[in-house]
């Protein structure tokens, strides 16, 4: 590998990339990619492996997504210039398609009639039909309520458009016209793409570009590999839980975070079945850079010239067992898939806070929502399906810095203007604020909460909100820190007709009703006793946290003129401190199922329920968590063995009954 070489190449394919995104993002149609910037653009070598990725704009989780499988599925004997594959089908591409809705397109590159590079573009499509305007509801419980399922095929052949695939797409949209002009935006990025490697190629000659290629990806495994070589070697364990739909619903996530030099293994083996709701994700049997974007992102924070590219997944193993929420099967369901990739982000971050000795950082708010609305366009009078905005929440707690109020750093999805969501929908944003006393208190507090308040003024609407969680179980503090605020939503707040509601899937909105969601927050990282007195008294006098709020959670007493008394407060923080603080404070909720359920025991109850029939195994989990948690009492190797037999006996009668009928 020369040095120079590759510099030069690193530098120019990400230019190449960075012009095609941006190019994709001012030419779309939709509000969900023009705006929220919910889509992606990258370039893979003839094998598939990713070499340049953008991140100037668009989503960043999807760094060397595998696209092997894909281009096997067609064939790259079949391959010529001018052809375009289409798929959104995350079980036929085994993981490049995590969702229904992110409709994307391979563009294979020639050069002197020789395959040397793949285009990969997709959008997030704000409708590809089914049972809901947008396309998805947590409650589904099969991958044919959310809509259209392509396998990998060719839109464009040799140049020529498949006009029955183009009829098959918009036919099945609501917003046909914005689909189509959100596919073309795409389309112009990947030719993009094409025309700068052709240029590249002019100048320096194919088979220095194709070197190029390779190297710019082994340089990245070599950047990665020394990251992960300051991590100390070892086991770290962790496990969470994701909040379902239905009341009670639960999926247990557990992670084993191996350090082993320069790599590091990642098994995510215990974790619970696929769910009957859409929280389930594709992953396929290599490392998804979806299931591994914490250890990514720490690749990049601790070395931010690592080019973003497959190479850094040759440093980590990832496996998720299939059948599994985060590697289901079909027919699964897995529209609010990014719900599940939030809880797999806090997990690893868990391990790393073990590995490393001062921790890294609190839970995220663990929510990844995004609201939208089917209703008549206010100018033309149309049924229209419109991105909302995307609420997400006050990131944790982070070692030697505060979180970001109203969102955290794991998500790169933008915010809708108020002016544009009032133009093109009837909702008017009464409410965008951070949410004064939500900050939960550590060293370095977590963010803000974020409200919104949304009043429709159609005769109705229907509001659909995925990816909702953290309304049960709050996200965990670390070395002292609070743990989060849980979410809730508000109909019709301050009228005699308020109600609490929970986690939306579809809402009926009538004229003048109000939805007011305020987000969860992340936990507090340190000691609060620790945190300076003088951040504290800006908070006070900014109107983000109370006096009252400021001594509870604080121990700082204030004198008659708002000054911190110094005295009164250093004696008030000598009376609370505490010799030792855990490595973790999890909320009450937590602890009464870790009460139970101890972590090797739980994790061999999702291992149990893989080993039963496919149609049981998410009801026998959920049969058997719940009998056991009622009982109170720590769960024994024994008694989940009888007990799993005895629910399985039960079910498997009832699902034979039911074929019997049938």
């Amino acid at each position: 590998m020369d040095a120079v070489r590759t510099a030069i190449m690193s530098n120019r394919f990400n230019a190449i990339v960075e012009e095609a995104s941006a190019a994709i993002y001012r030419t779309a149609h939709t509000t969900f990619v023009k705006l929220v910037q919910d889509y992606q653009c990258a370039l893979a070598t003839a094998d598939g492996d990713m070499f340049a990725y953008p991140m100037m704009s668009g989503v960043s989780v999807f760094v060397g997504v595998p696209l092997r499988a894909t281009l096997d599925a067609i064939g790259r004997e079949n391959l010529k210039p001018g052809d375009i594959i289409i798929t959104n089908d995350p079980f036929a591409t085994d993981g490049l398609v995590t969702h229904l809705m992110d409709i994307t397109l391979l563009y294979p590159i020639f050069r002197d009639e020789k395959l040397i590079a793949v285009g990969w573009a997709f959008v997030h499509a704000s409708d590809i039909g089914g049972a809901v305007p947008g396309s998805i509801s947590p409650t589904f419980t099969e991958v044919f309520q959310e809509g259209l399922r392509l396998r990998p095929v060719k839109l464009y052949e040799g140049g020529v458009l498949n006009q029955a695939i183009k009829s098959i797409l918009q036919d099945n949209s609501r917003i046909p016209g914005e689909l189509w002009g959100d596919m073309q935006a795409m389309i112009s990025g990947l030719k993009s793409m094409e025309r700068r490697i052709h240029e590249l190629c002019d100048c320096y000659g194919s088979e220095v570009v194709e070197a190029g290629m390779h190297d710019v990806i082994s340089y990245a495994e070599t950047k990665a590999r020394a990251v992960i070589q300051l991590l100390p070697d070892g086991v770290y364990n962790f496990s969470d839980y994701l909040e379902g739909i239905q009341e009670g619903q639960l999926a247990y996530f557990s992670v084993t975070v191996t350090v082993r030099g320069d790599e590091v293994d990642v098994d995510f083996t215990g974790t619970d079945p696929q769910l009957s709701a859409a929280y389930n994700l594709v992953s396929g049997d290599t490392t998804h850079p979806y299931l591994v974007t914490c250890l990514i992102t720490l690749v990049l924070t601790m070395d931010p010239l690592t080019p973003r590219n497959s190479g850094i997944l040759r440093a980590i193993d990832a496996h998720a067992p299939r059948g599994t929420v985060i590697n289901a099967v079909f027919p699964a369901s897995g529209g609010s898939r990014a719900a599940s990739a939030t809880r797999i982000y806090d997990s690893i971050m868990g391990c790393l806070c073990q590995a490393l000795p001062e921790g890294l950082a609190a839970a995220g708010a663990g929510m990844a929502a995004v609201v939208v609305v089917s209703a008549p366009d206010p100018r033309t009078g149309r049924d229209r399906v419109n991105v909302i905005n995307t609420i997400h929440g006050g990131g944790g707690g982070r070692r030697g810095y505060d979180g970001v109020d109203g969102t955290e750093v794991r998500y790169s999805l933008k915010m809708v203007p108020a002016e544009v969501i009032e133009v093109e929908t009837p909702i008017i944003m009464r409410t965008i604020r951070s949410l004064p006393d939500s900050r939960r208190a550590g060293h370095f507090p977590s963010g803000a909460a974020l409200e919104m308040e949304m009043e429709n003024t159609a005769s109705q609407a229907v509001m659909t909100v995925r990816n909702m969680n953290r309304y049960v179980f709050s996200s965990w503090g670390f070395r002292g820190g609070e743990t989060g605020l849980l979410g809730k939503t508000i109909l019709n707040p301050g009228r005699e007709d308020e109600r609490s509601i929970g986690k939306i899937s579809v809402l009926q909105m009538k004229q003048g009703d109000v939805v007011r969601i305020s987000s969860p927050t992340g936990g507090g990282f340190g000691d609060p006793l620790k945190r300076d007195p003088s951040l504290i008294t800006a908070e006070v006098r900014n109107g983000m946290l109370s006096r009252e709020r400021a001594e509870d959670a604080y121990a700082v007493v204030f004198a008659e003129n708002g000054d911190v008394d110094q005295n009164a407060t250093f004696a008030l923080r000598q009376r609370r401190t505490k010799s030792e603080l855990p490595d973790f404070s999890f909320c009450n909720e937590r602890e009464r199922h870790d009460q139970v359920w101890p972590f090797q025991i739980r994790r061999k109850l999702a291992s149990l329920a893989l080993s039963h029939e496919f149609r049981i195994r998410s009801q026998l989990v959920g049969k058997v968590h719940n009998r056991l948690l009622a009982v109170g009492k720590p769960v024994t190797i024994e008694t989940l063995t009888r007990v799993v037999e005895e629910e399985a006996s039960r079910l498997s009668g009832k699902l034979k009954r039911a074929s019997l009928k049938m």
